[in-house]
């Protein structure tokens, strides 16, 4: 596997934590060097190791900003576990 770095420009915000300490946040992450993007993942704690995540630019997440604004209470139903 091809080695990679990050490096998180800025912590955002936690939207969850696990039991095992893993916590899901949205971070500001430079990839590789690159422009810093938009990043919702779990992370362990000290961030020294991350699960799968998604990474959005700028416009994607105003994108997702807007849906997430349209939306009724009401249509949003939260799953059963």
């Amino acid at each position: 596997m091809a080695e990679f770095s990050y490096q998180i420009e800025q912590e955002l915000g936690v939207l969850s934590e696990t039991s095992r300490g893993w916590t899901k946040e949205l971070n500001l992450i430079s990839w590789n060097g690159r422009e810093p993007k938009y990043d919702i993942r779990e992370w362990a704690p000290e961030h020294e190791k991350m699960g799968k995540g998604v990474t959005l630019s700028y416009e994607e997440v105003a994108e997702l900003l807007r849906l997430l604004n349209g939306l009724e209470i009401a249509e949003m139903v939260e799953p059963e576990m």
